[in-house]
């Protein structure tokens, strides 16, 4: 059998589960890209790597910003999109191919293509100023537990847009990894907020519950348009998802940020910035850029796996934040952090687990389809 007809069969195989109405899972997806086996895990690790990477080191990051004076929701918000010209560079390299994996799929047009950009980059910009009104507003132990939520909405969301299906694996890592964030944020030391008016409370209260579930819909949505609209067979597809998102999303945070006259207060806010000047923009800009990183990791999980797998690992580095601010900002160790990781990691195996047997399930159905022509053959 040549190579050919080899990437095709599991389109094949999926194209027929389609169209009887049958629920995916992670690795029911064909291989599209063309790789071998490993050549996909390691796909899937590298942007396991860069989500929680880019995750954990912005994060921790952006809490340097609040904690040596920074305080603008706008400027927080637009560094989560801004460092879009930075793709570029690794999408010169990456070969852009028109080629889709579905020999009947019909090119979409280009206002088709525009009109999901602008959509889904509107829908990044509000959701991340929700994220920035709800941490303003709430103390982080609130705001991170209404935060683990998130896994828990993409999981409707997965079900109903994606035809996710949900093994036991799957929802033990979903409650897992769930419980986990919930954990520390029970268990978080901040304190209430006293300068926080009860208005103000709901209004943060509503604003993070509203982007958790905005959140887990903006990745299944864009889990959709990967599978019925950007069919291509190059992981190109998923910097032009993110570059062309960001720019609409990073131009709205710019038309916030001057509409709301924030940017009157930044020259005072860089020059109050504790550290100085410098390391005021240093923040700022390594920030912006870990932000794409870690959103590299989620489009490029969400186009190779799922929408909840990413989701998934996002909650997983929930969990892994703490432990590295243990070390970088000297925070307290106890066991309700200790508890949190493992549980999380435990989570993260049993999701990682189920791909695996959807990998072996997979390649049984290819190894199945291309030894029956044979059989036919010699009958």
């Amino acid at each position: 059998m040549d190579e050919e007809t080899q990437t095709l069969i599991p389109t094949m195989l999926e194209s027929q589960e389609r169209n009887a109405g049958v629920a995916s899972t992670s690795t029911d997806k064909p291989l599209y890209l063309g790789l071998k086996r490993w050549q996909w895990w390691v796909l899937v690790a590298l942007n396991i790597g860069f989500l929680l990477f880019g995750q954990t080191v912005a994060t921790l990051l952006g809490r340097v910003y609040y904690d040596q004076g920074g305080n603008s929701k706008w400027m927080a918000t637009l560094v989560q999109t801004i460092a879009f010209p930075v793709l570029f560079i690794p999408l010169f390299f990456i070969p852009s191919s028109p080629k889709s994996y579905d020999p009947t799929f019909k090119k979409p047009s280009i206002f088709v293509i525009a009109s999901i950009y602008f959509g889904l980059g509107l829908v990044i910009a509000f959701n991340n100023m929700l994220y920035s009104v709800g941490l303003l507003y709430l103390p982080v132990s609130t705001y991170s537990l209404l935060c683990a939520t998130q896994l828990a909405f993409n999981a409707v969301f997965s079900y109903f847009l994606n035809r996710q299906k949900f093994t036991m694996f799957i929802l033990n890592s979903v409650l897992n990894l769930t419980l986990s964030a919930s954990m520390l944020a029970v268990g978080s030391e901040s304190s209430e907020s006293t300068k926080v008016s009860k208005g103000q409370y709901i209004l943060g209260f509503i604003s993070t519950l509203g982007a958790s579930a905005l959140y887990a819909l903006l990745l299944s949505l864009m889990q959709l348009s990967f599978d019925k609209v950007f069919r291509r067979m190059t992981f190109s597809v998923v910097l032009d998802m993110q570059i062309y998102t960001s720019i609409v999303a990073t131009c709205a945070c710019i038309v916030g940020l001057f509409a709301s006259g924030e940017w009157n207060g930044l020259s005072a806010e860089m020059n109050g910035f504790k550290k100085g000047n410098f390391l005021y923009v240093m923040v700022l800009v390594w920030t912006a850029v870990f932000w794409q990183l870690c959103s590299v990791g989620v489009v490029g999980l969400i186009f190779v796996v799922s929408s909840l797998f990413s989701n998934a690992i996002s909650t997983l580095a929930l969990a892994l934040i703490p432990i590295v601010a243990v070390i970088t900002f000297h925070d307290k160790m106890d066991g309700i952090k200790v508890i949190a990781m493992l549980t999380a990691l435990w989570g993260f195996v049993n999701h990682l687990y189920q791909n695996y047997l959807d990998d072996i399930k997979l390649q049984a159905k290819i190894t199945a389809s291309t030894e029956a022509p044979h059989t036919s053959a010699t009958s």
